[in-house]
């Protein structure tokens, strides 16, 4: 009951902070629009309405992950600037259980980007999406959530051994929506990077949403989503206590 309402607090406590934040409310509630209507042009020269509705899922999870990856190393950089990081770490409660709630509510936010991005579509392009299993999308949706902010956890515990953790979140968003398969098929990336889309949780939840809205057998991907998910919790817990021992070692915690 502990770990849970410190959980509980620590997610109120970052969507708090987030939402009052400029910055963070700017990158939430513009950036995903801006990455939608670019990939609504780009696809709709195509003529074919189905290729707008994997455009308008993929822009919706690319929003999901745009707000995890970006807010939740700033999140770090922050507490590096103002002199906290090094105190959060000295708490008496195991460090995954301060950071667990930064990428859980930075993805809770991404909430906003999927539905946004699908309204956009909608209201803006003309785009329907269609809905074949209606519980299969129900489930689908907060399992690619959860996963994302999973994997922004395991990201998070080695953002913490560098300085330059803000810069590290930005290098890796646009990768990951390359090989997570968000607007480009797998199937026309090099057969060398197959292999790290599948090791990476919103691939398979990716697939799952497109499946449960276009037809196809979406369950299967929801349990592989979830499951890296709860592996990426727990291979951040075993990897924090060395990550933690190297940033004292290396004196990283603070800024300078």
């Amino acid at each position: 009951m502990h770990a849970l309402r410190v959980l509980g607090w620590g997610w109120v406590f970052h969507a708090k902070m987030m939402t009052r934040s400029a910055f963070d409310g700017l990158l939430a509630v513009l950036w995903p629009l801006f990455f939608a209507t670019v990939a609504f042009f780009m696809f709709r020269n195509g003529g074919n309405p189905e290729l707008l509705v994997y455009a308008a899922l993929g822009a919706a999870v690319m929003g999901v992950w745009t707000a995890t990856s970006v807010p939740a190393s700033s999140a770090l950089q922050r507490a590096r600037w103002h002199g906290v990081l090094e105190l959060l770490v000295a708490t008496p409660v195991h460090f995954s259980l301060v950071l667990l709630p930064v990428t859980i509510a930075t993805s809770a936010i991404g909430l906003y980007c999927l539905a946004a991005t699908i309204l956009w579509g909608k209201f803006a392009f003309g785009i329907d999406l269609p809905m074949e299993h209606p519980f299969a999308f129900a489930l689908a949706v907060p399992a690619t959530v959860i996963s994302v902010g999973m994997l922004g956890f395991l990201l998070a515990v080695a953002f913490v051994r560098f300085r330059r953790s803000w810069a590290m979140g930005a290098v890796l968003e646009y990768p990951v929506w390359l090989i997570c398969g968000f607007l480009v098929p797998l199937s026309l990336l090099p057969d060398w990077v197959r292999p790290i889309s599948w090791a990476l949780g919103p691939t398979w939840g990716m697939n799952a949403i497109r499946q449960a809205s276009m037809g196809g057998t979406p369950l299967p991907d929801v349990a592989i989503c979830f499951a890296l998910g709860l592996g990426y919790v727990a291979a951040g817990v075993l990897m924090l206590n060395s990550v933690l021992r190297s940033a004292r070692e290396h004196a990283t915690l603070a800024l300078t």
